[in-house]
């Protein structure tokens, strides 16, 4: 397999000493950190831990290898920088460029810090929606996956009170078929079963409690299965996520993402893995943020950017 790209994430958070732990772990796969160089190594003395990377070059065989993107200012970990804030998008672009050039077979990244990009004066909402535009691709999708449990969402990173707005047939039509592709060709599931929640409390009880499933939902889903895709719904969400549901599906489609994601991560936190289901490349990231709060301080868990690797080759492959 070629080199997986690892982004090494904001160099202010735990994203440093995850890919020091990944590293020096076990796992027989070629790996390409990118980011900064000199955090990495300070990730490393801090935990007391060697750390061998080769320079990267395009076509060697070293197990692990550093693309260095240097950061402008000094790494205080736990403390943000805005002005390290260009190199972290920096490592983005180089790791997506090498996938989408074959350099890479993935990639998988580690958590980013919106604010502080934001801050820096770079319009940012995440991986998902800056890996969308920087490859031209109109729809992505995000996908969470614990397990055996997977859940999709039809918005992302949007406030609440736009949600309703943004969710119409084009749109959910588009990534209820993004979502079936994905799980066709990088999950190997032949005819995925697929469960849709509601918008609203009861899935909108008739109208009652909102018009989107009326209106909206119920037309795109009936739709959609009278031209051949297993879907059920619109479910209320306090159903779609019960035993009995979950084992007829092979993914929930949450509406907006705290509908899905708290279930998710009750599950599986630490050990869940985001996927980006559209994109011309592989990739996917941990399951959680910078944790500015224990930066540093040699604790921070690295299962779920090692579960990110496993599902990365799993679905390079």
């Amino acid at each position: 397999m070629k080199p997986i790209a690892v982004t090494v994430g904001d160099p202010a958070g735990i994203g440093p000493e995850l890919c020091v732990r990944l590293a020096e772990g076990s796992v027989d796969l070629p790996l390409v950190f990118v980011g900064s160089g000199a955090a990495l190594q300070e990730a490393a003395d801090s935990l007391g831990r060697p750390l061998q990377l080769t320079p990267y070059q395009a076509g060697q065989a070293a197990a692990r290898q550093l693309l260095d993107v240097p950061t402008a200012a000094p790494v205080q970990p736990g403390t943000l920088n805005a002005r390290n804030s260009p190199a972290v998008v920096e490592m983005l672009e180089r790791a997506f460029d090498g996938c989408a050039a074959g350099e890479f077979a993935a990639m998988v990244t580690c958590p980013v810090h919106k604010g502080v990009i934001n801050d820096a004066g770079i319009a940012f909402t995440g991986h998902t929606e800056f890996l969308a535009q920087r490859s031209n691709t109109r729809r992505v999708v995000m996908l969470l996956a614990a397990g055996e449990l997977r859940v999709a969402l039809a918005t992302t990173h949007l406030p609440l009170s736009r949600v309703s707005e943004a969710i119409d047939r084009s749109m959910l039509s588009e990534t209820l078929k993004i979502i079936e592709q994905g799980l066709k060709q990088r999950f190997g599931i032949a005819k995925p079963a697929i469960a849709v929640c509601g918008l609203n409390p009861h899935a909108g009880e008739g109208g009652h409690l909102g018009s989107e499933e009326r209106d909206i939902i119920t037309p795109t889903v009936d739709s959609l299965r009278a031209a051949g895709m297993r879907l059920t719904g619109p479910l209320p969400a306090d159903t779609a996520f019960t035993p009995r549901v979950l084992e007829q599906h092979d993914v929930v489609l949450a509406m907006y993402h705290d509908q899905g994601l708290p279930v998710l991560k009750y599950v599986g936190f630490g050990g869940a893995v985001n996927v980006t289901l559209g994109l011309p490349v592989v990739r996917t990231s941990v399951d959680h943020g910078t944790a500015l709060d224990i930066a540093g301080r040699g604790i921070a868990d690295p299962g779920s950017l090692e579960a990110a690797l496993a599902t990365a080759v799993t679905m390079a492959s």
